[in-house]
């Protein structure tokens, strides 16, 4: 019999948190939502009322950057209590038991809770040779897929490794790593991307499917459009660079040390969904773009298969058909100058009509 499980508040208690670190947590799940500052009640009242779902949390083939992302999340609380005493259920990585006592955690969660725990998934799946490429306990990392997304209530798969094969995935992909929404079938896949996810966009899942014991909307690649509807190149602070036709050429040039933008140098970001620019690294202290490195496209499916790193794309959707970053740059330019012209214009033409009607005293320079 499956034991009374503790919610997220009397997890935060025991541990020593102070009720305003509490409502932090809740705040920040609720903007990380995309909730308005008045459900920060509503996430606040499912935290203290609902218990932590049993996780089952699996690990293919992958580097477990996204449990390192995890565990380092800027908000103590979110490692500490959204996923508080994993080893109770099992995650590879994290737990305490290890060989038999491992795999007892494992089926005796999917005995016990059968229908109500989150599997999660770390990695793709090697189909090639059988699966010889990633056994755990003696089986292939495919049957022990299938056998714990049997019972799962929902399957979220974290990472561009699970979502989308990642580097293993890349040409030749000689493992035949193939990711989790192409293998299970008649259960609801979340899809996190990125290599590695952030941590609260991760956080933030987890707690959507807790408030509203429902999936997130997701996009077309099966992303919560929480958190994926939006490019990169949208809310990137160097976006007027862009629009102005500023751009670095190389990285050690000037125009690098100025901060200008940075796609001629194989940024991806108008092509690549994810809210980097907005939730940032490390308690909102950086990203890539921000620490003076081109996005890369993590988020995206086969981004390791689509072109040099470091070769801007010859165009881009957004702009036009055929639209690129100097025709961008020139033709925003251009549009600029006659906006501004225009506006004198229109500005004169009012003026003299004032004057003309004795509203307005004329300058010492106009005749």
């Amino acid at each position: 019999m499956a034991k009374k499980r503790k919610t997220y508040y009397e997890i935060a208690i025991e541990k020593g948190y102070s009720r305003r670190d509490f409502m932090k947590l809740s705040a920040m799940m609720a903007a990380f939502l995309g909730l308005e500052s008045s459900s920060i009640g509503q996430v606040a009242k499912a935290l203290e009322t609902k218990t932590r779902p049993p996780v089952l949390w699996l690990h293919g083939q992958e580097c477990t950057c996204c449990s390192e992302s995890f565990i380092r999340s800027s908000h103590p609380l979110v490692a500490d209590i959204l996923l508080d005493q994993i080893s109770l259920d099992y995650t590879e990585t994290l737990m305490a038991p290890s060989g038999h006592q491992a795999e007892k955690s494992l089926h005796d969660t999917m005995n016990a809770y059968h229908g109500e725990y989150i599997l999660l998934v770390e990695g793709s799946v090697p189909t090639k040779e059988s699966g010889v490429y990633c056994c755990i306990g003696g089986k292939a990392f495919e049957d022990v897929l299938h056998e714990a997304a049997e019972g799962a209530k929902a399957i979220i798969a974290w990472g561009n490794c699970a979502s989308a094969g990642c580097v293993q995935a890349a040409n030749p992909n000689p493992t035949g790593a193939t990711p989790i929404h192409k293998l299970v079938k008649g259960k609801p896949v979340i899809n996190v991307q990125g290599c590695p996810p952030i941590a609260e966009v991760m956080a933030g899942v987890i707690v959507h499917i807790l408030v509203f014991g429902n999936m997130p909307e997701l996009d077309r690649l099966g992303r919560p459009k929480a958190f994926y509807s939006r490019r990169v190149h949208d809310t990137c602070y160097r976006r007027p660079n862009f629009d102005a036709g500023l751009f670095v050429q190389s990285f050690d040039d000037e125009n690098a040390k100025r901060g200008y933008c940075l796609y001629k140098v194989g940024c991806k970001g108008p092509v690549t969904y994810n809210a980097c620019g907005v939730t940032e690294w490390n308690n909102g202290t950086s990203f890539p773009i921000k620490s003076g490195h081109p996005c890369i496209g993590c988020s995206e499916a086969n981004f390791w298969d689509n072109g040099p790193f470091y070769e801007h794309l010859p165009n881009f959707p957004g702009f036009g058909i055929e639209s690129n970053a100097d025709k961008v740059g020139l033709g925003l330019g251009i549009a600029t100058g006659v906006g501004l012209a225009a506006h004198a214009v229109s500005t004169n033409i009012r003026k003299r009509k004032l004057i003309q009607e004795g509203e307005c005293e004329p300058e010492e320079n106009e005749s």
